[in-house]
């Protein structure tokens, strides 16, 4: 990774994603873990806080390190133990059905495989495991998704492969995750970057 999306990018999205409807986005999202839980794009713990009680131990996976010690803080007030454990969504170095529940907030948009992140997410996942999750992606709006498509390379440079355009409910039922609930919606600011998908899937 060269310096902009090692170091810089990491700091600007740490001051940038946080706030009352984000903190409250995080919030739902982690309200439903316990036990066994592995976030991808774990970034510098901004979701820690907002962990239950019943979560025994987080394994986070991030590409970019200098998050570790943006999170130095978060991770010292958990209550449960966080292990760095990856840097690759792609590549869980986890064994099979090892995982209670997987968290993944604002990373499927980033990840440069969504496909294989959510196959290997599918296989960490014991039976009855869920992936708890809130993306920005794809919307329905006709109009809304030609601006996505047109701006999506420069959103793509500027923020580190981020894109504007994945349809990040069809990508997790294609993984063969069953969606159990998934609440719609636009955040405030810019709809083309605000389209959101939040909700719960299932390992069958």
């Amino acid at each position: 990774m060269g310096l902009y999306a090692d170091q810089i990018l990491p700091r600007a999205i740490d001051l940038l994603m946080r706030g009352g409807e984000i903190e409250r986005i995080r919030a739902r999202a982690a309200s439903g873990l316990a036990g066994e839980v592995v976030e991808i794009g774990f970034g510098s713990g901004r979701n820690l806080p907002h962990y239950p009680p019943g979560v025994r131990r987080v394994r986070a996976v991030d590409p970019a390190t200098v998050g570790r010690r943006l999170a130095a803080s978060r991770v010292a007030a958990s209550p449960a133990p966080v292990e760095f454990v990856g840097l690759d969504a792609g590549r869980l170095p986890l064994g099979d059905a090892s995982a209670d529940h997987v968290l993944s907030t604002w990373t499927l948009c980033t990840v440069p495989d969504a496909a294989a992140a959510l196959a290997e997410i599918r296989r960490v996942l014991r039976p009855g495991g869920t992936l708890r999750f809130a993306e920005h992606g794809l919307a329905p709006d006709a109009r809304v998704a030609r601006a996505q498509r047109r701006l999506n390379p420069v959103q793509r440079r500027m923020a580190g492969g981020c894109n504007l355009d994945r349809p990040i409910g069809r990508l997790i039922a294609a993984a063969g995750l069953r969606i159990a609930s998934l609440d719609t919606y636009y955040m405030s600011g810019p709809r083309f970057l605000g389209y959101t998908y939040e909700g719960v899937a299932v390992k069958a």
